[in-house]
C-alpha cells in the first residue's frame, strides 16, 4: 500500500522569510505524523535557503515515521546522511542554480558516481532510492547502480494531466513495470497533488511512496494541515 511522505521544505521556507522559528518546524513535522504522515521528507540544499543542516539534525532523534533526506550526494551531503543515517536517502540531480528539482540522474552516464554513493548508504543500513525521468532505460540503470528504490520524476506527468490523462502517464506505466520487474521499490513525486494524485496511484498501484510538499501546504493554507493530509491519504488508501 502507498505510503505519504509529507515534504516540509516549504515550512521551513515560511519560517526562514522572518528569520525566527515561526512556525517552528520540529513541531509541524511532529504534528504531520500525528495527522496521519508515514514519513517525513527533507531537501536540504547547499545554500540552505529552506531546510538547514541543523533542522535535519534536529528531527532526526524525535521522528517516529519514516524520515527521507533528498538532495545531490556533495561531501556535505554525504557527510550528513552519515550522520544521521535516515530510514532513506533520495539522490537527486539538482544543480545549485535551480529553484527546485527539474530533472532526474542520467543513471548510465552516472553509473560509477551513482554505485559508489549506493554502496556507501546501503553498508550504512540506509535505503537508497535514484530520482530518475520516466524511462525504461533508468529504471534498468538504476538497478545496476545498486539502488533499492527509484522515485518516479512526476513533474511531466503533473503537466500532461489535463491534456491527455493516458498521455500522460503512460511513460510512468512503462518504467513503473520495469523497475518492479527489476526488483525495485517505486516512490514517486514532484507536482503531484489532490487533482492528479488518485488517477496516478490507480494506474500504478504498487507505488510504495508518494513524497509530496508544495501543493500539500499550498492546500492546508485552506484546509488545515490536518485535513489536508486526511484528503491526500484518502487519494491512494482505497485498495
Amino acid at each position: 500500500m502507498t505510503r505519504l511522505s509529507v515534504n516540509i521544505n516549504k515550512v521551513a521556507t515560511l519560517r526562514n522569510a522572518r528569520g525566527e522559528n515561526m512556525p517552528e518546524l520540529v513541531k509541524v513535522a511532529l504534528d504531520c505524523e500525528k495527522y496521519g504522515a508515514e514519513g517525513i521528507t527533507v531537501h536540504p540544499r547547499p545554500d540552505e535557503r529552506h531546510i538547514k543542516y541543523t533542522d535535519v539534525l534536529e528531527l532526526s532523534p524525535v521522528l517516529t515515521t519514516e524520515f527521507n533526506i533528498e538532495g545531490n550526494p556533495d561531501e556535505n551531503f554525504i557527510s550528513l546522511v552519515e550522520k544521521v543515517r535516515p530510514t532513506q536517502v533520495t539522490l537527486v540531480p539538482d544543480a545549485r542554480n535551480v529553484i527546485t528539482s527539474n530533472q532526474g540522474w542520467d543513471c548510465i552516464n552516472n553509473k560509477d558516481f551513482l554505485s559508489s554513493v549506493c554502496k556507501k548508504f546501503k553498508s550504512l543500513g540506509i535505503r537508497c532510492s535514484i530520482f530518475i525521468d520516466p524511462k525504461v532505460e533508468m529504471a534498468k540503470a538504476a538497478k545496476e547502480c545498486g539502488a533499492d528504490r527509484i522515485e518516479l520524476y512526476t513533474a511531466k506527468y503533473a503537466r500532461e494531466y489535463n491534456i491527455d490523462k493516458e498521455k500522460a502517464i503512460s511513460d510512468y506505466i512503462k518504467t513503473a513495470k520495469e523497475a518492479k520487474n527489476q526488483g525495485l521499490g517505486i516512490n514517486a513525486g514532484h507536482d503531484l497533488n489532490l487533482e492528479n494524485l488518485e488517477y496516478f496511484i490507480k494506474n500504478i498501484s504498487y507505488v510504495d511512496e508518494v513524497s509530496i510538499g508544495h501543493a500539500l501546504i499550498c492546500d492546508a493554507l485552506y484546509l488545515g494541515l490536518e485535513k489536508t493530509i486526511k484528503e491526500y491519504l484518502s487519494k491512494i488508501k482505497f485498495f
